[in-house]
């Protein structure tokens, strides 16, 4: 098991469950403190490499995902892997495909969708979840 995000580290979000998940913006400097090992990148286009494992999400900026089948897969992938892993899920700014993104995690871990973006906001950043389409995305994740 790789070593996990410090609790308090800048972008971390604790999940009821106790699982740890980093969200951050990709204009934004690295934080400190150790890698993620495995990262999903919410872009309209191609991210650039990293050094540790990345997937790409095509998710254009304040839209939602271009395949809803494959988010889903990703999704549930990454989850998965905060049990284990250090996992960071991050777009541009990190708030709005990153907090939608942090937001379906939730529910994967338990918490009501209706709850879900309430309780990404309250825990990881006020403003995540930025349009009223992703915000009925995650009511819908469940589905």
């Amino acid at each position: 098991m790789t070593e996990p995000w410090e609790p308090t580290a800048t972008g971390v979000l604790r999940l009821p469950s106790g699982r740890l998940v980093r969200g951050r913006g990709l204009r934004r400097p690295l934080p400190a403190g150790p890698p993620p090992t495995y990262a999903v990148h919410l872009l309209g286009k191609q991210p650039p490499e990293v050094p540790w494992a990345a997937q790409w999400l095509r998710w254009p900026d304040f839209r939602l995902p271009a395949d809803r089948d494959q988010a889903r897969r990703i999704l549930a992938d990454a989850w998965a892997r905060t049990d284990t892993e250090r996992v960071e899920f991050a777009c541009a700014g990190g708030r709005g495909r990153t907090g939608t993104a942090l937001a379906c995690l939730a529910v994967l871990d338990g918490v009501p969708p209706a709850k879900a973006v309430d309780f990404v906001r309250e825990n990881y950043d006020s403003h995540a979840v930025e349009t009223p389409w992703q915000k009925r995305y995650v009511l819908r994740f469940a589905d």
